[in-house]
């Protein structure tokens, strides 16, 4: 029942929270880039400050795309293959320290016409895969590796990272909203620091992408690798606009 509730309400409240946020982000902007003209190049701040602009500037494309959602587009535009909105959604991501590395494969390539699954751009998967990736870049050490497949009935993206994994008693209750899952995929937040946060934005990710027709898996990495492991599973015929 809170999750019909929830998403029934949340294509309206979207671009309604695209036009209140429009105004203080703006206001954001403005501070840190004055902030910048007067901070000296060597300020130990600087990099803290352009950090902030560039995370204001996405917040509000974001909300753009939000405001934009039910705005009509050219179709062919509205058209992705599967690894070109793969790569779109990992752009934001790369440049950090951990590498992100994607490999994708046909697997029966031999059936008959396998070529790549074609997706209609949807805000809701967008949201949800984005989600996964940054929470996979955010916990990895070294490095996030994305497989996408496709057969002749489905579409699967497997995300693994190398961070600390999935404590055993977070898998049951892991898509409830506000569970914690930081740090460590589910430990308790310390004294010594770490990541902050609850798992609200995986449940609305997770939803979002049941509500496309997926199916969402967790795991961990079997030893003697470490790190978590998220599955996507669509049938292809909900998804792509070639097979629909």
């Amino acid at each position: 029942e809170f999750r019909r509730v929830l998403f029934r309400s949340l294509d309206g409240l979207a671009a309604a929270a695209a036009h209140e946020l429009g105004t203080p982000l703006a206001t954001i902007a403005l501070v840190a880039k004055e902030l910048k003209r007067e901070t000296p190049p060597n300020d130990p701040h600087t990099e803290d400050i352009d950090l902030l602009i560039s995370q204001t500037a996405r917040c509000r494309e974001i909300l753009a795309r939000l405001a934009n959602h039910d705005a009509e587009a050219d179709d062919v535009y509205q058209r992705t293959k599967l690894l070109v909105m793969i790569e779109d959604l990992i752009a934001p991501l790369r440049g950090s320290d951990v590498v992100i590395a994607v490999s994708s494969t046909a697997e029966d390539a031999n059936a008959g016409d396998m070529t790549e699954p074609v997706f209609r751009r949807n805000p809701a998967i967008a949201y949800g895969l984005g989600n996964l990736l940054e929470n996979a870049v955010d916990f990895a050490e070294t490095r996030v590796e994305i497989d996408a497949r496709w057969t002749q009935a489905a579409v699967s993206i497997t995300v693994r990272d190398d961070g600390p994994g999935f404590r055993q008693d977070v898998f049951d209750r892991l898509g409830d909203p506000f569970v914690t899952t930081r740090p460590g995929y589910g430990e308790e937040t310390g004294s010594g620091g770490g990541h902050e946060g609850m798992g609200l934005g995986f449940f609305i990710a997770k939803t979002l992408l049941e509500r496309s027709g997926a199916a969402v898996s967790l795991a961990n990495r079997p030893a003697p690798a470490h790190g978590a492991v998220v599955h996507v599973l669509w049938p292809r015929a909900a998804v792509d606009l070639g097979k629909a």
